[in-house]
């Protein structure tokens, strides 16, 4: 009875230690202009996500920015702004890598605007 006393406060006291630990994180809003409906949108949320030390993903497509919040001890501005390069849409001033934009669906595709001409009259 005693060990299994002595098992559950060692259990506590460590539980307790890992707590009181403070974990600094940071928070960032990065110009995403390329979101322009709710796949880009989801898509940004969903991958950023997954990165190691993300701890909340915000994208607005209306403003075209995303709000991002990270632990600072685990990943940086710089790392979460490629990573949103890599899936194909541009962070600030990181441009989106051209093979991931042209993996993008249709519908998350910038429209390419033609240059207008004139006709030559002669």
């Amino acid at each position: 009875m005693k060990s299994i006393f002595l098992a559950f406060m060692v259990l506590f006291l460590a539980g307790n230690e890992a707590d009181a630990q403070i974990k600094s994180s940071d928070k960032a809003e990065i110009k995403t202009p390329a979101i322009t409906c709710d796949v880009c949108k989801d898509r940004i949320e969903f991958f950023l996500g997954r990165e190691y030390g993300v701890t909340s993903i915000k994208a607005d497509i209306r403003k075209k920015t995303t709000t991002v919040t990270w632990l600072t001890d685990r990943t940086n501005i710089e790392t979460i702004r490629a990573a949103i390069a890599n899936l194909g849409f541009d962070a600030d001033d990181v441009e989106a890598e051209e093979s991931a934009y042209k993996r993008l669906p249709k519908e998350c595709k910038k429209p390419v605007e033609k240059p207008k001409t004139t006709p030559v009259k002669e």
